[in-house]
Order: structure tokens, then C-alpha cells, then sequence
């Protein structure tokens, strides 16, 4: 990671995880990822029970996306800081 990268994480992490997983993940990833594979991948006679299924489903999805990209990114984070303190 540079150092460009390093600015860009501290900036995002100072938001928060909480913050950071329901843009990132929730909205993001998992709303988009609702849209396309309810409305476009079933294009097909899809009932307002699939609809929220799909949602809800999606919704967790991102959301665990979202945290592991969370933890991921600290991870790296935590590996470089110590050698550009250095």
C-alpha cells in the first residue's frame, strides 16, 4: 500500500466501521447486486415475497461484504503504518 492509499484508509477508517459497511457494503455492494439479480437476472414473474427475500438476502450480503472488506483493509493498514512511521 502507498502512501496515497494510506491517507485515503485513515481518512475513510475515521468515519467508522458502521458507517463504512452500509455505504460500501449495504448500499454499494448489496443494493446494487439486488437490483441486477432480481430485475434484470429474473426478468421473469417475480412476486413481492421474492422481492423481499431478495432484499433482505442481498442486504446481509453486503453487509458481510462490507465487514470483511472493513477487516481486510485494517489488516493491510496495520501492516504498512508501522514502516512509513518508521
Amino acid at each position: 500500500m502507498k502512501a496515497r492509499g494510506l491517507r485515503n484508509w485513515e481518512k475513510t477508517r475515521a468515519g467508522g466501521m458502521t458507517r463504512f459497511v452500509l455505504l460500501r457494503g449495504v448500499l454499494s455492494y448489496g443494493l446494487t447486486m439486488f437490483i441486477v439479480m432480481t430485475f434484470i437476472v429474473h426478468r421473469g414473474d417475480i412476486s413481492g415475497r421474492f422481492i423481499a427475500i431478495s432484499a433482505l438476502l442481498w442486504s446481509v450480503g453486503g453487509a458481510v461484504f462490507g465487514a470483511l472488506t472493513w477487516f481486510l483493509m485494517e489488516r493491510i493498514y496495520r501492516k504498512f503504518v508501522p514502516k512509513i512511521m518508521a
